[in-house]
């Protein structure tokens, strides 16, 4: 009777055991099974975001080759023939009487100030001109264009001591800026335009605010909202957050920072620019 009760007992041990050991290896299997789909999961958003990114990156790669394209087209072929009628004009008006000679000298301060318009439009949509100039200085030269216009008030706040933030970070912000301003005006109804650069040691801000009319927060998620969605597309490649807030009746404000002292990898391998 003894035996039995301890063979009884060895056997609910060893049941017990048993049971204990399938537990502990299901719940290990269960976790190990759970960190392979979480592993899985990221790789793939890893993978989206990458692909997200050389794409984004491809799309800069091919506007610049366009707009380079279209700026040595505006340089070399079109100022070349405004410059050659405003040359001829000027024979013509030579044997011409004094009220006609005045109206041939205005058309040729138009078509001068055409010329002008056209070559600094040239340069805007050139890299190397960014490139040699800097972005504090080109969008300088930008806002004294847009000002010219009279089309709309843009002014330019620095503050801190400018440095460089690197070749194609510097490309990025200034096409944020171009898409941002051709946002306000063919949307905004703005007067008034106003860009802010801070520069310190470890961070740099840009902010972009106008005030115009305004729009709702879930235009962002609207393919009406293509412009916006690519200056966060556009500051997310270069390491930098943008956030946009806007509602209607109060402008719309775009703020955007990044850290200088921070490189980021592209999909590709390769880094963006460091300071300069």
């Amino acid at each position: 009777m003894l035996f039995k009760d301890e063979e009884i007992i060895l056997l609910i041990i060893a049941g017990t055991a048993i049971v204990m050991l399938l537990g502990v290896f299901i719940v290990s299997f269960l976790l190990v099974y759970q960190k392979k789909q979480n592993k899985n999961v990221l790789e793939k958003e890893q993978l989206k975001s990458s692909f997200q990114q050389e794409l984004l990156k491809t799309r800069m790669e091919i506007q610049e080759e366009t707009l380079n394209h279209i700026s040595r087209e505006l340089h070399d072929n079109i100022t070349q023939v405004l410059s050659f009628v405003k040359l001829n004009l000027g024979v013509l008006g030579r044997n011409l009487g004094e009220n006609e000679k005045t109206r041939i000298n205005d058309n040729r301060e138009l078509i001068a100030q055409s010329i002008s318009d056209l070559r600094n439009l040239s340069k805007s949509l050139s890299f190397e001109h960014i490139s040699v100039m800097g972005l504090v200085k080109t969008l300088e030269i930008e806002a004294e264009r847009v000002n010219r216009s009279g089309i709309l008030n843009l002014s330019l706040l620095i503050e801190g001591d400018p440095y460089g933030l690197g070749e194609q970070r510097e490309l990025v912000l200034f096409r944020i800026f171009q898409e941002a301003l051709n946002n306000v005006l063919k949307y905004a109804q703005a007067d008034n335009f106003k860009m802010s650069l801070y520069y310190k040691a470890q961070m740099f801000n840009l902010t972009i605010e106008d005030d115009g009319i305004g729009f709702e927060p879930e235009l962002l998620k609207d393919k009406g909202g293509s412009g916006l969605r690519n200056i966060v597309n556009r500051a997310a490649l270069i390491g930098a957050e943008a956030i946009i807030n806007s509602s209607p009746g109060n402008g719309c404000r775009i703020n955007l920072s990044l850290n200088p002292l921070v490189q980021e990898t592209y999909a590709n391998g390769t880094y963006s620019n460091s300071p300069g």
